[in-house]
């Protein structure tokens, strides 16, 4: 790909270089003020601001007290001749077996090193950086009976830029991420792999190093704390989150834009039909569609003389569509919000009175797989109806709208953007496959001992790939929806929309002869996770 550029847009090549891989997102220690972890709640926005952006981490000292609490009752629980699990006790179907005092410290270091188990490609550093940001926050909540040592450690971490080697797959999602939480605690103990400031990857210890960080020596219950919880899977759904409203927002753009290439009709997005349909999603899309298309020209140059009685669907039935999604996506977000002020350890450590241990299962990933689960069958639609649009626009059947075949210059001789419909459906096909629930199928893991399990983090990994398959569905609509937007020139289309397409141009310039679309694809979707269209809503 890289052998000729002769043809290939300056903005595309530009993509092209940078990698296909390209991520918008780069960790950058700034002088940001530092985000204190005080046992509140966490922000989807200060997740983004740590594990993208580089904002410090300290703890407050609210918290340490907290800290010092909770770990006064572990510390007199070793001592009372019961069996408390995970703290003087084996882990899983193992838990009947008692371990002696002096080796409290062993039995915490196996854990790590044994649990250990990941395979595949490396999780995206922003993941990995959430993920220790969710977990240093959990256990500042006093919880989970660690030394604020613990939590420190993984402060240093965040704030050096250190970020251990997870790979990607290996939890279940029911007794915590248990695997990926182990690839990070093997960091503080100065094992395992680790990249520093985007380097490497180099040996945990080495890491350290660098950054003058002494590995820590795991006390009773640390070790399971440290790995116990639904900090992998509730860290992507953050992220998520984030990304899902930088991506809808362009998709109802695309849409909007697409609407005006198509000299489609507005009649559509009357609010007195949402009225009438009593749904707040589609209610609010027909307005931002509404917004967008304010003042177009177009619109109003075939209002008078148009034998079309009604549009499509992937036109006529956006709102509901799109708003069907967006609802679905507030549900998610709705959900991952209270998660990030949760406790998702095992056992529990409650200081009230003389202080209690209690084994429960908050660290069960339902309550996160089946929103996950939810958020990329709402990606499959957003894609669905956008690839839609974009046949409707190349196939150029419709004499009305005023479109050549495949948008090319010159049909026949040039064949324009046919193959981006093909990308489109190809992408949502494969967003059909993800689609499947990771949620709905159990394997019990542990002897038995663990006989439901969430695959919470499958269904996270399924919605983070189908995010960035939907999002180039997208640009590719936006491709079009610009290129058609051209053909009815002098006339504009609504501000909004007009903003939209100046966007692109700046990315990518008109298709005046055939040149290799992915290119173009690959900066305008680049664009749309930079957010370069976020200040046009």
């Amino acid at each position: 790909m890289l052998a000729d550029l002769k043809h290939v847009s300056p903005a595309g090549a530009s993509a092209i270089q940078t990698g296909a891989l390209f991520s918008p997102y780069t960790v950058d220690v700034t002088s940001s003020p530092a985000l204190q972890l005080d046992g509140s709640s966490l922000s989807i926005n200060a997740v983004c601001d740590v594990a993208r952006r580089g904002r410090p981490v300290e703890i407050g000292p609210q918290a340490i007290a907290g800290l010092q609490r909770s770990r006064s009752v572990v510390e007199k629980a070793l001592t009372d001749g019961l069996a408390h699990y995970g703290i003087n006790t084996g882990f899983g179907s193992l838990a009947r077996a008692r371990i002696p005092a002096l080796e409290l410290r062993e039995l915490q270091r196996n854990l790590v090193r044994s649990h250990a188990a990941g395979i595949g490609d490396p999780l995206p550093h922003d993941v990995v950086r959430a993920t220790m940001l969710l977990l240093a926050a959990s256990l500042t909540r006093g919880r989970s009976g660690v030394r604020t040592e613990v939590v420190e450690h993984l402060c240093r971490l965040l704030n050096t830029a250190i970020t251990p080697c997870v790979p990607g797959i290996g939890s279940v999602g029911a007794s915590g991420d248990l695997a990926p939480l182990a690839h990070i605690a093997l960091v503080l103990i100065g094992e395992g792999l680790a990249w520093v400031a985007g380097k490497g990857p180099i040996s945990g210890a080495q890491a350290l190093a660098q950054a003058s960080v002494t590995p820590i020596s795991l006390e009773a219950k640390e070790g399971l704390a440290l790995i116990n919880g639904t900090h992998l899977m509730a860290a992507e759904a953050a992220l998520l989150c984030a990304d899902w409203q930088r991506l809808f927002q362009a998709a109802l753009l695309a849409c909007a834009m697409s609407i005006d290439a198509l000299k489609g009709t507005d009649a559509h997005l009357d609010p007195r039909v949402h009225q009438a349909r009593n749904q707040p999603g589609p209610a609010l899309v027909a307005d931002s569609l509404r917004q967008a298309l304010a003042g177009s020209q177009i619109l109003g140059s075939h209002k008078d003389n148009d034998p079309r009685v009604q549009d499509a669907y992937s036109l006529r039935c956006a709102p509901p569509v799109l708003g069907a999604a967006s609802d679905a996506a507030a549900y998610v977000q709705s959900i991952i919000e209270r998660e990030l002020g949760a406790v998702t350890d095992n056992p529990l450590v409650f200081t009230e009175g003389d202080g209690v241990i209690v084994s429960a299962g908050n660290f069960h990933g339902m309550p996160l797989a089946i929103p996950l689960d939810t958020l990329t069958i709402a990606l499959a639609h957003v894609a669905g109806i956008a690839e839609r649009r974009v046949f409707l626009m190349l196939a150029a059947r419709d004499p009305e709208a005023g479109l050549r075949p495949y948008l090319a210059a010159q049909p026949g001789l040039q064949s324009g953007l046919m193959i981006a419909q093909y990308t489109a459906a190809a992408c949502c096909n494969e967003i059909i496959g993800l689609s499947m629930p990771a949620s709905v199928a159990n394997l019990s893991t542990s002897a038995g001992t663990e006989d439901y399990n969430s695959f919470g983090p499958r269904a996270a990994a399924k919605a983070r790939k189908a995010l960035e398959l939907c999002r180039y569905v997208v640009a590719i609509e936006f491709l079009c929806a610009a290129e058609a937007l051209e053909c009815h020139r002098p006339l504009r289309s609504g501000a909004r929309v007009e903003h939209a397409h100046a966007v692109i141009r700046r990315t990518v310039p008109r298709l005046d002869h055939d040149r290799p679309p992915a290119p173009d694809i690959e900066a305008i979707s680049q664009a749309i996770a930079r957010g370069d269209f976020d200040a046009v809503t």
